[in-house]
């Protein structure tokens, strides 16, 4: 794993009314006192994937964008049941949306490449158009409205990152990938700009008025990058991917110190980091939903060496020829230790365990000298392991209600209740710290 943080660290530190017939279903539940995600409500209607959902602060609603190219924004009624207050249609599918709720502006990102800006009335019962930007040539992935900087930042399958002024609509800048950019994450104090693509890589880049710099690329993933979460507080940036991992960024810390987390069977889409608890939230695609304590010390996984033998009994590995030749020995796979990194075979590294203080909560190969030294308590897990039973494509959280809203590609959105999973301190304020 290629790790360029300490340069990063210095650059970084330094600076729609309502239509009839929807069908809808809604599940109401009381709170248990069980450490599980509680399903609140359940919302239908959708004839496409449900790209992007978001909870209105403050409000029993929730603001949805689909492929069937509709904004819906749901209100909760007094039956308890969510019913569209306001569904709009646009000319393309839409694939993301950023929401500014003091201001109540709504950016939708569309399929054709297009950014299209709403301004949402005091009730929620009507969207006016404000202005469209031509932002892409090609679906918008992901987008953020900084109201400090007036600037809509986006990304795009254009494979182009672009920053355009949300008072004059024009374009300000944009830079360029070598694979589609997937999704992005804005510090609006310093005006970074964090960009995962396809191929794995994070790239930070330093906005400005008409130019841009490159200030560092983020290597670590063996997957493209689904999810990104920045926490300007701590300064920690959070990634998700394919490789069904999620990295913990300390940028600054000015150490390049990273953490690998590994506690997903699919890709990652979805991730949160709640400040307050110290604890982060990653949803894959298969469902489900990992809860992730990062109060608890923890232990940066190794990199893995390189060896033409194995560096426990230096039998040849089967591309090491000469010694093959020379001790008349079949060359044999390469494994690596997951605790300390040596290149071993099999023989070698005959056992498995799981290690959560390094972020491997299920079972990864060891060697045989470190499967010693692993204790019980070692094997205490880090995380806590939940289903949300759908496809989760997007996930949003409101930390001050404890509330989170997932959707995806089954079209159906669901409101869970998270106080029993991310405690109390959530809902009340208060830190346990």
């Amino acid at each position: 794993m290629v790790i360029l943080l300490n340069f990063l660290s210095r650059h970084l530190i330094v600076e729609l009314g309502e239509k009839d017939n929807i069908a809808m279903a809604a599940e109401i539940h009381s709170r248990p006192q069980s450490s599980r995600p509680v399903l609140l409500n359940k919302i239908e209607g959708h004839s496409d994937a449900v790209n992007a959902a978001v909870l209105i602060p403050k409000e029993d609603g929730v603001i949805t964008v689909s492929e069937d190219r509709t904004i819906r924004v749901w209100l909760k009624r007094d039956s308890g049941q969510y019913w569209p207050s306001i569904y709009h249609t646009v000319s393309s599918p839409c694939s993301c949306m950023s929401y500014h709720h003091d201001s109540r502006r709504i950016f939708i990102g569309q399929d054709n490449g297009a950014i299209v800006e709403f301004l949402l009335s005091e009730d929620f019962n009507k969207m006016n158009h404000v202005k469209t930007y031509p932002a892409h040539q090609n679906r918008v992935s992901d987008m953020v409205f900084s109201l400090e900087s007036e600037w809509v930042v986006s990304t795009g399958h254009d494979k182009s990152v672009s920053w355009m002024c949300t008072q004059s609509g024009s374009m300000l800048g944009r830079h360029y990938f070598g694979s589609w950019a997937s999704c992005l994450q804005y510090d609006n104090d310093t005006q970074h700009a964090f960009v995962g693509d396809y191929s794995g890589q994070i790239t930070l880049l330093k906005l400005e008025r008409q130019t841009y710099s490159t200030i560092t690329t983020l290597k670590g993933h063996e997957g493209s990058i689904g999810a990104l979460w920045w926490d300007p507080v701590q300064r920690l940036l959070f990634s998700g991917a394919s490789d069904h991992s999620v990295i913990m960024w300390d940028i600054g810390g000015r150490k390049g110190r990273t953490l690998l987390l590994q506690g997903h069977h699919e890709r990652v889409q979805a991730v949160r980091y709640l400040q307050l608890t110290r604890q982060l939230v990653s949803c894959s695609a298969d469902g489900g939903v990992t809860v992730w304590n990062m109060d608890s010390p923890r232990e940066e996984a190794p990199q893995w060496l390189d060896s033409d033998s194995c560096q426990k009994c230096e039998q040849p590995f089967f591309w090491n020829v000469k010694q093959m030749w020379d001790s008349k020995t079949i060359g044999l796979r390469q494994h690596h230790c997951r605790k300390c990194g040596k290149a071993v075979c099999g023989k070698c590294s005959s056992k498995s365990t799981t290690y959560p203080v390094m972020g491997f909560e299920f079972q990864v190969r060891v060697c045989d000298t470190c499967y010693d030294t692993v204790k019980d308590e070692d094997r205490t897990a880090l995380a806590t392991f939940h289903e949300g039973k759908h496809n989760i494509a997007f996930m949003d959280m409101d930390p001050s209600r404890g509330l989170m809203v997932t959707c995806g590609s089954d079209r159906v959105v669901k409101i869970w209740d998270m106080t029993q999973v991310v405690g109390c301190s959530i809902a009340t304020g208060f830190s346990p710290r």
